[in-house]
């Protein structure tokens, strides 16, 4: 019989300030990449998580996982190290790392799963904008 795998999925919300800077770029390269996200004072964004976790649902509980578990540790490694920061000031992952929706997104990634048991698939959408967002992994 093949595996029945279902899909669960938590939603989250935060709200960070970044620059897009790269030291190793003169001032006016950073500028001509970046532009607006380049400003010297920082700009924000209402970041919108989707956290997605697959596997096989337990016989005993009737879920794949609880969301309640899942948001738990959502709140406590991302939000609560994410929200209402400066991404490149106030976080040690970009203090040498661009903080792009790219970025973000696998560090968060990087975060999840080292939380989540290997047993299920993790991936992440990370919206930066209602128009912009990530995927990380893809596949």
């Amino acid at each position: 019989m093949s595996q029945r795998k279902v899909a669960v999925y938590r939603k989250e919300h935060f709200n960070a300030a970044h620059r897009l800077h790269n030291p190793q770029l003169s001032d006016a390269e950073n500028a001509r990449l970046f532009g607006k996200c380049n400003n010297p004072s920082y700009h924000g964004h209402n970041y919108e998580l989707i956290v997605k976790v697959t596997g096989e649902v337990d016989e005993k509980t009737g879920y794949v996982i609880d969301t309640k578990i899942l948001s738990d540790l959502v709140k406590v490694h991302v939000l609560e190290v994410f929200d209402h920061r400066n991404l490149n000031l106030d976080t040690d992952y970009f203090k040498n790392l661009n903080p792009t929706a790219e970025n973000i997104v696998m560090v968060i990634y990087d975060i999840l799963r080292k939380q989540i048991d290997s047993r299920y698939d993790l991936k992440l959408m990370l919206y930066e904008t209602e128009r912009n967002f990530v995927e990380f992994p893809v596949g």
